[in-house]
């Protein structure tokens, strides 16, 4: 398993890591985009036009030969067109292995809430979120991965369970699912449902990758801070989701309160290490 490195609004979130990314990439084969790091994703088509007739690569394009690279975070409402054409422009240019969002809400009339909300878990929701994923994958050429957020509040409307509605979202979309288990573990203890429950409603073979993360435990309720290592059951869970799901390629998340470079690569060996015990 390659260590993964998480890019979000700091360039990349973790002290040193720009020296591993343009050095030697000897342990970093994995880096985790956030496409606001590209704040006029529009733009990005006469940007790449301009580097060709300068004979100049883009930093990110100059690494993509070594570095398997996952975009991250694209959905917005309504749907840009603009934006979804210079995030093509990009992913053409870089090559992702993999192109994901969170299933969540965040913005309503013209506002961010700055999070990742749930969704109802309804058949209208259902529906609304299939159209859009099916639009996205058309815009893009390619598939997306989804990944489930973690959550803090339920909807007396929701007809069905979490896993239900992200598993018939990936059938019916026929997209991928980006399998977050620590929030499965932070959702699972805050609406008290049982986590492995969770992973035996996920069909196995539309689960693309897995994050890892740490959170922060208030006693009644968790949060999914990404400020600390991977707690003991997390660890647990994702051996059972191991043991599901099979050898799938895992990301460390790590955003906040980070530690020296070197602590970060620890949590990838230990990811590394449940593996090979788990699956050998």
């Amino acid at each position: 398993m390659p260590l993964s490195l998480y890019a979000g609004k700091k360039t990349l979130r973790l002290d040193g890591a720009a020296d591993v990314l343009f050095g030697e990439p000897a342990l970093v084969l994995r880096l985790h985009v956030h496409p606001p790091l590209y704040r006029k994703l529009e733009r990005l088509p006469a940007l790449f036009q301009q580097s060709d007739r300068l004979g100049v690569l883009h930093p990110l394009e100059a690494r993509a030969d070594e570095l398997l690279q996952a975009i991250h975070g694209l959905l917005v409402d309504p749907l840009d067109e603009r934006l979804l054409r210079g995030l093509r422009e990009l992913a053409g240019r870089v090559e992702p292995a993999y192109v994901s969002d969170h299933l969540c809400w965040g913005r309503h009339g013209g506002r961010y809430a700055h999070d990742l909300l749930p969704l109802p878990y309804t058949e209208e929701a259902l529906a609304h979120v299939v159209s859009r994923v099916r639009r996205v994958q058309d815009a893009l050429g390619r598939q997306l991965l989804l990944e489930n957020v973690s959550s803090y509040l339920a909807y007396t409307s929701s007809t069905m369970t979490e896993w239900e509605f992200l598993a018939r979202i990936a059938e019916e979309a026929d997209c991928g699912i980006l399998l977050d288990v620590n929030n499965v573990y932070v959702s699972a203890r805050n609406h008290a449902f049982d986590p492995d429950a969770y992973l035996a409603g996920i069909p196995v073979d539309r689960v693309g990758q897995f994050h890892l993360a740490g959170h922060s435990d208030q006693g009644t309720h968790v949060l999914d801070t990404h400020d600390a290592p991977v707690v003991a059951a997390v660890w647990e869970l994702y051996r059972s989701a191991l043991r599901r799901f099979g050898r799938v390629p895992a990301l460390i998340e790590w955003d906040d309160h980070i530690p020296e470079l070197e602590r970060v690569v620890e949590e990838s060996r230990r990811a590394r290490e449940v593996e090979t015990e788990v699956l050998g």
